[in-house]
């Protein structure tokens, strides 16, 4: 995820015409959201 999140901010960034701006943000968004859903899961699954 981190991996995903990471490519999808230096394309965004790069801006060469693969997408909008506004979708890459919104792709970007959702990476963040699921890297967040999917931290919590492991820290309270190791509890």
């Amino acid at each position: 995820m981190r991996e995903s999140n990471y490519w999808l901010r230096i394309i965004n960034a790069i801006d060469d015409g693969l997408g909008t701006s506004s979708e890459l943000q919104w792709l970007i968004n959702e990476s963040s959201e699921l890297k967040k859903i999917l931290g919590s899961i492991v820290t309270r699954s190791k509890s």
